[in-house]
């Protein structure tokens, strides 16, 4: 059944294409002048009434929302996730696991791959797993009772769904523990670190290409002392960043920008299970977390998480940093698909690719969101 998204501005790099309409089914099949409608069998015809049309956002780093967690045992909460970030523009998203029990963490894990694939809600393309690899100096929110050094025998069964992996590279020897994982094609992502500039450029020499919330649970930027932020500034990885303004002020937003350019950022949410839901007690990682005032932190004043969402980032890092709409979605269509490699299917609006689309206005409110050309979301 094919149908046509109509009268929208179409957000393409490097431009928006107007008086275009884009034919789907499950996958995009056209773009073409809407003067040519008429020569194509469309069965059902969408009037976005001006409208942006962009790629649909991924999250590569995303705990829960909507009451829910990766980590909990309730089989019944990666598909609240899935279905409860529609309603932010994301169409596709790596669940991330936390510092507990391997138990806990193999449990998580079996759940992310038999979501795999499913329909209903946002895609589960894996698993991003943060810690238990860390460094408890710098552990933030997670449990530091379970924490331990990189071991590639203790994940081996779940190599296949794992596509970030978040580790502390200055603890024990884990030099080979990287190149493992970057042989099996997962991305290995310094974070919860004290790493040294030394470390963190040896790390990145062995396979390391991302750094996960930079200059959260990480050493602050000395002039004498890089450390690992320093390592990301002047080595070739991308970052991920939380732009809701508590966890990086402004103005490091916009010095990340200039020094590491638009294709090596990826904005993300580290969203807990308070994600769209209001003030109150909530559990992350079996610890507690009160959220206030839209902030959530453990009881100790450390900060948990985020109740961050993808369209909010998108339109706060466009406030703080002045980039246009194009320019800023990138951060969260094209740039996370390149990075976990899913670009050849995800990321942008192109013929052969999966027809993951959504509708939203200049303040970056969604409207509808299609997932594999299914209409799962509509406001």
């Amino acid at each position: 059944m094919m149908k046509a998204i109509i009268n929208s501005k179409i957000i393409t790099w490097p431009e928006i294409l107007h008086n275009h309409a884009v034919l789907f089914e499950d996958k995009i099949l056209g773009i073409v002048p809407q003067e040519q409608l008429g020569k194509f069998q469309i069965d059902e015809q969408i009037d976005a009434e001006g409208k942006y049309l962009s790629p649909g956002f991924i999250d590569i780093h995303v705990h829960g929302c909507n009451g829910f967690d990766t980590m909990d045992e309730d089989e019944k909460a990666l598909a609240a996730i899935s279905k409860g970030i529609l309603q932010t523009g994301v169409t596709s998203f790596l669940p991330t696991t936390m510092t507990m029990s391997f138990d806990r963490i193999w449990h998580s894990m079996e759940q992310i791959r038999q979501s795999m694939g499913k329909s209903g809600g946002a895609e589960v393309l894996g698993c991003h797993m943060e810690g238990p690899f860390i460094h408890e100096d710098y552990k933030g929110a997670q449990d530091k009772k379970y924490i331990i050094g990189p071991d590639i025998t203790k994940i081996e069964s779940y190599l296949d769904c794992i596509k970030i992996i978040t580790i502390a590279p200055e603890v024990a020897e884990s030099r080979a523990f990287i190149e493992a994982c970057v042989q099996r094609g997962i991305v290995v992502s310094i974070g919860h670190s004290s790493a040294t500039y030394e470390q963190a450029m040896e790390a990145i020499g062995a396979g390391v290409s991302q750094m996960t919330h930079t200059f959260n649970a990480l050493p602050p930027l000395h002039h004498r002392f890089p450390g690992a932020i320093g390592a990301a500034m002047d080595g070739e990885i991308t970052c991920e960043l939380i732009v809701d303004n508590l966890h990086v002020h402004p103005a490091m937003q916009r010095i990340l920008l200039k020094v590491k350019g638009l294709e090596k950022i990826i904005l993300i949410t580290d969203a807990m299970r308070a994600s769209l839901l209001g003030e109150g007690e909530y559990d992350l990682g079996g610890q507690n977390v009160i959220v206030k005032k839209g902030e959530a932190h453990l009881p100790n004043g450390v900060i948990a998480g985020s109740v961050l969402s993808l369209n909010k980032a998108v339109y706060n890092f466009m406030e703080n940093t002045g980039l246009d709409l194009v320019s800023a979605i990138q951060l969260v269509t094209l740039n996370p698909a390149k990075q976990i490699k899913v670009d050849h299917n995800k990321g942008s609006i192109e013929v052969g690719k999966d027809a993951d689309l959504v509708l939203c206005n200049d303040e970056l409110e969604i409207f509808a969101t299609y997932v594999k050309g299914n209409l799962l979301f509509r406001r």
